[in-house]
Order: structure tokens, then C-alpha cells, then sequence
């Protein structure tokens, strides 16, 4: 199956060389490559691609805005989208995953991280490199305490499940670190989800952080 990826960001630069990368990939095509927020909008919602990668500064409607229209709560059918960032300049990506993005990137990753974020967001799953993903929660969130949902507390094997995931491990290595099956994690990650009314793993670690569960 043939991965769609829309792309947006106002350097052309950077617009044509993700689009040399995902081109070359045999399951991947990139369905538009546009230069403004506004377009990205319209093109997403007319062509329905698997993935958006958006840029956080881009002229007439930024990431966070074109995020909150294509995947934010309360939008029927959401898109997946992964935003990318220069990180240090750009601190309110962080308001952007907690908008509906399934994840994000930094622009100089590298082609590698490139096709694995597409790919992890287009298999539904957010986040690519564990070592950024503490990086900017922990950059970007001021820890406080705060209680746990008062309509259903986490299990204690779910907050350890919780405390993994804020610190950037993969399923498979939550699963090992527990002792327990993949098909597990994935359960309770699906309830803890539930629970704090969140997306995806990024909701969970951004959770995590804010409460204080990790620090």
C-alpha cells in the first residue's frame, strides 16, 4: 500500500528535498508539495493524504493553526500530521501535539528519520526518536502535580507503562522492560488513552511530564 504524503513548508529547499526522499521510496508518494498554510487546508482536505508534513512557520496560516483545522479535537475524520521544527526557535510545537499532531520532526534529521516518521504516523503510531521526544517535552512542559482523573485512576501497571512512554520507549521495548507481551502494551496504552482523553503516545507523555509522573 502506497503511503500519500502531503508536504507544506515555505522553503523550497525544503519542500523539493522531502520530496526527492519520499519519492524514492517504493511505498511512498508525495501528492502535493505546497507554501503556505492556507494551501495546505484546501489541498489536504481535497486530496485526503495518509500524512501531513507541516511546517510550523508558514505565511497566511501557520502549523499549529493548519493542525488544529485537519486534526484538532473535535474534527470529524482527523489526518495525521507531523510537524517540523528547527526545535530550539520553534516552542510552541508543543501546543501543536497537543492540537492532534501524531508527531514531529526536526528539519535536519536526516532522510532516514524522515521516511520513519511517515511511516509511523501513516501506521498510526506518533513519535520517532525517543531521544527528541524527551527532549522537547521536557524543554517545552513545566512539571506540577497534578491528580489523576478523577473519573478512573491509572493502574499501577499502567503508570509504569506511562512513565516508559514519556521517557521515549518504544512499545516493543516497554514490553520487554515489563515482561509482558507486545499485544499488552498496546492494550493498556488503548486504556490509558481512554482514560486521559488523549490521542496518541504523544498525549500520554505530555501528560506524563505536566503531572509530574516523570521528571
Amino acid at each position: 500500500m502506497t503511503i500519500r504524503v502531503l508536504i507544506a513548508d515555505d522553503q523550497q529547499l525544503v519542500r523539493t528535498g522531502f520530496q526527492m526522499i519520499l519519492d524514492a521510496q517504493p511505498d511512498m508518494e508525495v501528492v502535493a508539495a505546497v507554501a503556505d498554510g492556507a494551501e495546505a487546508v484546501s489541498e489536504a482536505r481535497r486530496l485526503r493524504p495518509d500524512v501531513c508534513l507541516l511546517d510550523i512557520r508558514m505565511p497566511k496560516l501557520d502549523g499549529l493553526e493548519v493542525t488544529r483545522v485537519l486534526a484538532g479535537p473535535g474534527v470529524e475524520n482527523p489526518l495525521r500530521v507531523v510537524i517540523v521544527t528547527t526545535f530550539d526557535l520553534d516552542e510552541y510545537v508543543y501546543g501543536a501535539l497537543r492540537s492532534g499532531a501524531t508527531g514531529f520532526l526536526l528539519k535536519d534529521s536526516g532522510p532516514t528519520l524522515l521516511i520513519e516518521a511517515v511511516k509511523a504516523a501513516a501506521a498510526g503510531d506518533a513519535l520517532v526518536s525517543p531521544s527528541v521526544t524527551v527532549r522537547l517535552l521536557q524543554h517545552l512542559t513545566q512539571p506540577r502535580r497534578a491528580a489523576l482523573p478523577s473519573n478512573e485512576l491509572l493502574t499501577d501497571r499502567e503508570l509504569d507503562v506511562v512513565r516508559l512512554v514519556a521517557r521515549g520507549h518504544t512499545n516493543q521495548e516497554v514490553a520487554a522492560e515489563l515482561f509482558v507481551s507486545l499485544s499488552t502494551v498496546k492494550t493498556h496504552l488503548g486504556s490509558i488513552q481512554t482514560k486521559l482523553a488523549v490521542r496518541n503516545r504523544v498525549g500520554i507523555a505530555a501528560w506524563a511530564w505536566e503531572s509530574g509522573v516523570v521528571s
